[in-house]
Order: C-alpha cells, then sequence, then structure tokens
C-alpha cells in the first residue's frame, strides 16, 4: 500500500496543479491518496466477488486521466512494447499484418523485404496455427502477441491458402521490422511528383528528403505532399520534414508548458533540398499534430498552397515519463505554436462543462496571426486549407463490404486463378469480372444500416409514440420493403464505387501497399485538384500573394 501511495503521489503531482498554494496543495494530495488507499484496501477484502488488484488499479488511474485529456494515459508493463511500436514503427516479427473476418484469422498485408514477404506468405492466407497452437479460440491480441517476439527467434504459421487441399507449414526468423513511414512516392505526370507520409516515427525527415531527391532527379517541376490521415508522431521529424523544404536556422514551432523546461524553440539544423519548388500540401480531418506543425509552418512562410479538410486540431504536446515497476505515463507537458505564434488546439480540456464534456474554442476567441506575406491565418480550429476540398464518406455498403470481409475473400479468390497486371495503376476489372463478382455475392449475406432505415425508424418512433394506427403501420411496412427491394440492387447500381474498392484489394496482392497507393491516385478528384494548382503558376502565386 505504501508503494501504490507513492506512485499514484508521483502521477498526482504531475498531472497537474491546483489553485492552491503548495502547503495546502501537499496536505490534500496527501488526504486523498490515504482515502483511496482505504476504499482500495476494503473493496478487495470485502468486495462479494473476487477482484483484479491490477485491473481495479488501472481503472481507477485510467479514469483519473480521462479529467485531463486523452493524450495523457497510463501505460502498463505489458502494453509498453505495443506503446513503443506505435511511436517508433518498430517491432520484432516477420513483417505481416492480420484481419480477422468472423472467428478466422487472414493475412491483410506483407511488408516487402522482410521475413513473411521473402519466405512465402501471401495476402490471403488463413492463419490456423502459429508454432503448432490453434488460434481458435484465441482473441486477435493473442494471436497477434503469438506472431510477434525477439528478433532472431523462428516461428513456424500454418496456413491454409487456396488452390491447396492441405494446410501449408511456413518457418520464418523474426527480425526487427520497421514499418516505413514513406510507403509511397513517384512521378503522377511529366512533371508533378508526390510524396504520401503516413506518420511521424524515427528518420521521417530523411525519407521526405530522400524521396524529393529521388523525384527531383525524374524531373519533378512541383511537389504533392500527402498528409491526410497522418496522426503525428514525433515532434523533431515535424521539424525535419519542415527543414526538407525552408532554409536552416528558420523556426518551426515553439512549445510552452507549465514548467520551464518544457518551452522550447524548434530551428531546421540542416541545408534544405529546395526552397524554391512548388508544394502542395493535402490535409484532412485526420491530419494531427505533427502533421499540423508542417502544414501550418510551411502555410505560415507562404512556402505551400495547403489543400483539404481543416485538419484535426491537436496543438497538445506529450512526454513519456517511467514510472515503479516498468510501467510509464505519458503525460501533456505543453502546447506547440506555429512560427506566427497560432496555437491549432481546438479542444479546451482545461474549462470543462458542468457534465464533463469539453467545447470547441468558439469563432469569437479565435485569434487573427499573419503569415511571412500578411495572409490572415486564425489559432484555435486546427490548420484551416488555403482551398477547402470535400472528402466524401465511404459508402455505407463499402464499410459493410469491408467489415464482413466480402472485398477481402473475392480479391484472394480472383488472384488464386488471375495474372499479375503489368504494373498497379493500369489495373482495371472489366464488365465480364464484375458479373463474376455479382454471381460469387449470390447467397452471400451482408447488413448495414442505411440513412434511409435511419431515417425511417426515427419517423416510425415518431409516429406511433403517441397512437397506435394501423394504416399507418402498414404503409411504414410498405416503405421498408422498397427500401429492402432497393438495397437488393446496390451492389449494380454502385458498381463504379464497388470496383474502384476491389480493384484496390486484389492490386495489393500483387503489388502490396505501394502497388494500392498508385492505383488509388489514378481515381483521388483532389490528387487531381492539386495537381492543377500546381500547374497554373499564377493562381498558386496568387493564393500565396508571391509579387508577380
Amino acid at each position: 500500500m505504501k508503494r501504490l501511495a507513492i506512485a499514484l503521489l508521483t502521477l498526482l503531482l504531475t498531472a497537474g496543479a491546483l489553485s492552491i498554494p503548495l502547503t495546502d496543495r501537499y496536505f490534500e494530495i496527501a488526504r486523498n491518496l490515504d482515502l483511496f488507499a482505504s476504499v482500495y484496501k476494503e473493496v478487495n477484502n470485502f468486495y462479494v466477488d473476487e477482484v483484479n488488484p491490477s485491473l481495479l488499479m488501472k481503472t481507477a488511474i485510467d479514469h483519473m486521466l480521462e479529467n485531463l485529456d486523452p493524450y495523457t494515459n497510463f501505460i502498463p508493463a505489458d502494453m509498453v512494447e505495443d506503446f513503443r511500436t506505435a511511436s517508433t514503427g518498430q517491432y520484432g516479427g516477420i513483417g505481416a499484418i492480420t484481419r480477422n473476418i468472423g472467428n478466422r484469422t487472414f493475412i491483410s498485408m506483407l511488408f516487402p523485404g522482410y521475413p513473411a514477404h521473402k519466405g512465402g506468405l501471401k495476402i490471403g492466407d488463413e492463419v490456423i496455427a502459429i508454432d503448432g497452437r490453434s488460434l481458435a479460440g484465441l482473441t486477435p491480441e493473442e494471436a497477434g502477441l503469438l506472431m510477434k517476439g525477439e528478433a532472431g527467434k523462428p516461428v513456424k504459421l500454418t496456413v491454409k491458402r487456396l488452390g491447396l487441399t492441405e494446410p501449408l507449414t511456413l518457418e520464418f526468423k523474426r527480425e526487427r521490422i520497421k514499418i516505413s513511414n514513406v510507403p509511397y512516392f513517384g512521378m503522377l505526370d511529366n512533371e508533378t511528383g508526390y510524396i504520401k507520409l503516413t506518420e511521424f516515427t524515427p528518420e521521417a525527415g530523411k525519407n521526405v528528403r530522400q524521396a524529393l531527391l529521388k523525384l527531383k532527379e525524374q524531373q519533378a517541376r512541383s511537389i504533392i505532399l500527402d498528409l491526410r490521415n497522418n496522426p503525428g508522431g514525433l515532434l523533431m521529424e515535424a521539424v525535419n520534414v519542415c527543414n526538407v523544404f525552408i532554409p536552416k536556422g528558420k523556426k518551426v514551432a515553439a512549445t510552452k508548458g507549465k514548467l520551464a523546461e518544457h518551452n522550447e524553440t524548434y530551428e531546421t539544423l540542416d541545408q534544405p533540398v529546395d526552397t524554391e519548388i512548388p508544394l502542395a500540401i493535402l490535409i484532412n480531418r485526420g491530419s494531427a499534430s505533427a502533421s499540423e506543425i508542417v502544414a501550418g509552418t510551411l502555410q505560415d512562410y507562404d512556402r505551400a498552397v495547403v489543400l483539404g479538410e481543416r485538419s484535426f486540431g491537436k496543438g497538445l504536446v506529450q512526454i513519456t515519463r517511467p514510472l515503479s515497476y516498468n510501467a510509464q505515463l505519458k503525460v501533456t507537458t505543453a502546447k506547440y505554436y506555429t512560427p506566427s505564434g497560432r496555437c491549432v488546439q481546438v479542444l479546451d480540456y482545461s474549462h470543462r462543462r458542468e457534465d464533463g464534456s469539453v467545447a470547441a474554442v468558439p469563432d469569437s476567441l479565435k485569434k487573427a496571426f499573419k503569415t511571412q506575406n500578411g495572409r490572415t491565418v486564425y489559432d484555435g480550429g486546427g490548420i484551416e486549407p488555403d482551398i477547402a476540398l470535400v472528402q466524401p464518406e465511404p459508402h455505407p455498403l463499402i464499410v459493410a463490404l469491408h467489415q464482413q470481409g466480402h472485398l477481402f475473400q473475392y480479391a484472394s479468390e480472383y488472384v488464386a486463378r488471375m495474372p499479375a497486371p503489368a504494373s498497379a495503376a493500369s489495373f482495371t476489372l472489366t464488365d465480364s469480372d464484375y458479373q463474376n463478382f455479382l454471381s460469387w455475392m449470390k447467397g452471400r449475406t451482408y447488413h448495414y444500416e442505411s440513412e434511409l432505415d435511419k431515417s425511417l425508424e426515427d419517423f416510425e418512433r415518431a409516429a406511433l409514440q403517441d397512437h397506435d394506427d394501423p394504416e399507418l403501420q402498414t404503409r411504414i411496412e410498405q416503405l421498408r420493403k422498397m427500401i429492402s427491394d432497393k438495397q437488393k440492387n446496390e451492389l449494380v447500381i454502385y458498381r463504379s464505387i464497388i470496383s474502384n474498392e476491389l480493384e484496390e484489394e486484389i492490386i495489393t496482392r500483387y503489388f502490396l501497399e505501394a502497388g494500392a497507393i498508385e492505383l488509388s491516385l489514378t481515381k483521388d478528384e483532389n490528387i487531381k485538384k492539386a495537381k492543377a494548382l500546381l500547374t497554373n503558376t499564377r493562381s498558386y502565386n496568387q493564393i500565396l500573394q508571391v509579387r508577380q
């Protein structure tokens, strides 16, 4: 109990300060820790059912931290490795990702050059055992732990593969896997280069730098940097990515916290690759943290045109602190500010409503700042793009076909009988291919709730709330049947978007993630708009207010 009190005291001291004198605050902390320890002890001793002390403690800590912000988290010892993987992109394994369809586990992605890819594993293989242990009855997390392990240690996978009557056993030697943060770069046409950056893990800046150099060797005269759905990562890697496009010694971000040691200014440290090449940055609602630093910094210096949706709005900085028994605490210590002085944080966690909810910074309280060329930008609301582009929400039918595994399983069967296409970008499903898919789907069920279904449920609930009208109920049932009949034809009605998804699922098996990205670029309307802007020098300069 004493060790528990010490650990909790450390957490409370780190989590924040109350607006009361220091001596009174220490007394409040000690009093509440004593009270908490008493409750913990009494529950553990006298509760009617057996309790798990570790789980009880983690639940208590998690609820305490929930009152701060979503990014301050307790990481118990058994989750530290997963946290390290998420923050560094590295882990010990064979270089394969799995997904579950029902209670079956399938290989869904392979990383090129790693044991799984080199050793003959294929996307679509169903994993039925790892080192002789059946996956039946295991959770996806438990199965994942069996596949990961110390680098150099062997692991055997028993898989079912389409076209083979007997299970296949493959042996691999685990390696230190590093997930690429630039899974694809290439030329979109004779002049426009494209770089996809998925996260700010170590060497993100180095990888973007190398990609730009190679694109310039291919005569790229403009660049699209795609940060859509990039959740961020290491702040220093955001500085390094900016440094590819702006000079050495330029301010990228400043952090300000409660403690002076957390007040820092981050500047570029190296010579850039190119400070003049026209640059478009794509962002959306999934672009957060380090992505917003890059987009905001290059916007502040009028170095790039930002296109897309307003970004997520995370202007908080976290560090990781070691705790007892190999646990860790990820704690928010500061806010970051772009070179113009704006903080993009949307939600104000320091001022909660009475019900505990958090409000966004209202427009009336947002402050105006100026870019290098005098353009007005605002704080408190993420990064506002210079050109707003709509990113359509996926149709519920597509979501259902993905989640329920139909697109995945059909793609596996297609690849088992068809040769690889000449290139990813040229691949397309023929009319005959799609008719085969429709035939394959007959007898297979898929479920989703459309907007029509939701509206009809709301109408039925409101209409029948106060009186039971048999005629009205009959009309509602007729509408429900009409909706059901329409859904039976949706695989034909929505052929275009289903074909696009199927093509990407299929091409992944031939050319892995890079192939899927390359194919998607040929159909991406926002990529086309960014490319069109970069070819129109006058419009590009007008947005940045560059003097002609």
